[in-house]
């Protein structure tokens, strides 16, 4: 699978003054939500129907490939309900056999079936992330401005395709290759290759990290090899503040975005320069204890929806999502959205927008997810995609009820639809705000349909369907501060900031909630996670006695700041923000590590950077033994 323009990268690469090449490893990774898989299958033999309770975070999508392609069953007769799914993270995405023969055999014996994995299970059978094997090249001038790029990247897709698997090392990576930078050309090849290993899908990012990995450990090495300072690099190749949609080298249309600010902020908060005299001062004294400075920019392709693009790229599936809204007769709110979170905090982020626009309390608000019975057909949650596309469906859903309730408040004032606004939660006549009438006074009127103005139907409600014209492209930069300890190889990490761009904030909180976990994740997947086969196909870390999750000892306390540039695709600005923190800090902290130790002549230490990894690559440089 090629992606770019090939011969216009080869003439790039042709009268460039220096070119970085680079074989780079996406290590293979195991999610470990908190909770492993469950499912619990009943059939009704009253009306031929199927439940599935599941912790999947895909109710709708599960249904449909679970019912139509698999069991041959009417979508109508099976009904998914996701509870509390106790994380995902990418992996409880798909459909997995387990799903199926639960369903299936919950007919033929005529009772309730329930299953839920070990962890042993989940870390043998959950879908994987990451693994690839990369080489990338980076062409640029004399000056040190980027010219072209050209990656050849072999993706392990394991022994069978998983659901979305295909999609990831193809739309989601190697569209994303250029990142914040105005790099003219980049080529970029697949080759997807099937092993005896568990399947390889989506995990948190889902391509986004792999190409920004990519791209900012090269960028690293050519700074370092050139002597220039990886700051300045960056400065001068990212693309300028823009406002309004630029076309980007993918083909794709990126929304806003304020690159330099971001890097600046991040920078500044780390005291960078201070930082860079501190290194200095260890190199030349031979501490045991190295300093290393690790920057990321990035960006990443949300809010997976607009379904002609998605067709035109070969998407399966459209990415367009619903809401609805119903206003009771008691001033209570019920919000149906088709939106599935497992984490993300939907409840409190879809009452905020739904309080905001009605005139409501938050605690008035019920929002209701995750059951095909209930909700509005929808394409669930992942990719950073709920604000942006779910979000969006319920905004336009509350424009349905404040036009419908903007007329009954017209009658019941008794003046002229255009002498009402909507102002201050309620709509009020102009000149005489006192008149007014709220959301909650209108909808006991709607319910009792008692006086309504001639052809309004009775109920207070409003349902949208959203599909917006383009993508979402969050960014930012983020800095990690190392000692890397040269007699044992030990790293810890002494300061990390992250400065984010994910459009416009709904809840702070939430955000940096996700951000954080994010962040918890990619240092995982720079310092300790990696799943490892033997020759002869055994997983050899097959439970969390071999495979390293960091606790919150492990995890560094971090310093989040953010500017928002309200994204053009949406009418909330919104860009997402849940997978930010997974893409920026295994290129940061990963750049840190080599950054601590390369003035020792150690060649490139690929992730995850344990002990063991720094010491002999160390120990090496100095003549020893690997």
């Amino acid at each position: 699978w090629g992606h770019g323009d090939k011969a216009a990268t080869d003439a790039a690469f042709a009268k460039a003054a220096h070119v970085t090449q680079l074989d780079i490893v996406n290590n293979r990774l195991i999610p470990n939500a908190i909770e492993p898989r469950a499912v619990n299958a009943s059939y009704s033999r009253q009306d031929d129907s199927y439940t599935l309770y599941v912790a999947n975070q895909n109710p709708h999508v599960e249904r449909l490939l679970m019912s139509a392609f698999v069991l041959g069953l009417t979508e109508a007769k099976v009904r998914v309900i996701a509870p509390d799914v106790g994380g995902g993270f990418g992996s409880k995405i798909f459909l997995y056999p387990e799903d199926v023969a639960l369903t299936w055999a919950s007919k033929k014996v005529g009772r309730p079936i329930k299953w839920t994995a070990e962890r042993s299970e989940s870390f043998l059978t959950d879908a994987h992330g990451r693994d690839h094997v990369t080489h990338a090249e980076l062409a640029l001038d004399a000056q040190g401005n980027f010219l072209a790029m050209r990656v050849h990247t072999t993706a392990n897709m394991g022994a069978y395709l998983s659901t979305f698997a295909s999609s990831v090392p193809t739309i989601l990576y190697a569209t994303l290759l250029a990142g914040q930078y105005k790099t003219p050309a980049i080529y970029a090849e697949v080759k997807a290759v099937f092993t005896n290993t568990a399947p390889v899908d989506a995990y948190r990012g889902a391509g986004r990290p792999e190409a920004t990995f990519v791209l900012e450990r090269l960028v690293d090495l050519f700074a370092q090899r050139i002597g220039m300072d990886p700051a300045e690099v960056r400065r001068r190749n990212l693309v300028p503040k823009f406002l309004e949609a630029r076309p980007a080298i993918s083909g794709l249309s990126v929304d806003s975005g304020d690159y330099a600010t971001t890097l600046q902020m991040a920078l500044d908060q780390v005291k960078y320069d201070e930082r860079r005299k501190e290194q200095e001062r260890r190199r030349k004294a031979g501490d045991t204890k190295q300093l290393g400075i690790g920057i990321c920019t990035y960006i990443e392709m949300c809010g997976l929806a607009p379904s002609e693009i998605l067709g035109a790229l070969k998407y399966v599936a459209g990415g367009w999502d619903a809401a609805t809204i119903e206003c009771l007769p008691t001033g209570k709110v019920i919000v149906k959205t088709g939106t599935s979170p497992h984490g993300q905090g939907h409840e409190t982020t879809w009452a905020q927008v739904v309080a905001d626009g009605l005139g409501v309390s938050v605690d008035d608000v019920e929002v209701l997810h995750g059951d095909t019975a209930i909700t509005p057909l929808g394409m669930d949650t992942y990719g950073s995609r709920s604000a942006s596309v779910g979000g969006a469906a319920l905004h336009f859903a509350m424009e349905k009820i404040r036009e419908k309730a903007r007329k009954i408040a017209a009658h019941e004032l008794e003046v002229a639809e255009a002498d009402v606004e909507w102002t201050d939660g309620a709509f009020r006549v102009k000149g005489a705000p006192d008149k007014a009438k709220t959301i909650p006074q209108l909808a006991f009127s709607a319910w009792t349909a008692h006086s309504l103005p001639k052809g309004t139907e009775p109920h207070l409600n409003g349902t949208a369907v959203y599909d917006p014209p383009n993508f979402t492209w969050p960014g930012g930069a983020h800095v990690c501060v190392v000692e890397v300890d040269v007699e044992t190889g030990q790293t810890t990490i002494v300061d990390y900031v992250g400065v984010d761009d994910c459009g416009t904030i709904i809840n702070p909180m939430i955000v940096e909630g996700q951000v954080h976990g994010g962040i918890a994740q990619g240092v995982a997947e720079a310092l300790y996670e990696e799943a490892v086969y033997d020759d002869e196909g055994n997983l050899t870390t097959s439970s969390l006695v071999q495979y390293l999750v960091p606790s919150a000892n492990e995890i560094p306390t971090v310093k989040l700041d953010h500017i928002e540039t309200p994204s053009t695709t949406n009418p909330l600005g919104v860009k997402g923000i849940g997978e930010a923190g997974t893409i920026a800090s295994p290129p940061a902290v990963v750049n840190a590590v080599n950054d601590a130790v390369a003035h020792l002549g150690v060649g490139i230490i690929q992730k995850p950077a344990s002990p063991e990894r720094v010491w002999r690559a160390i120990r090496a440089a100095k003549g020893g033994a690997k």
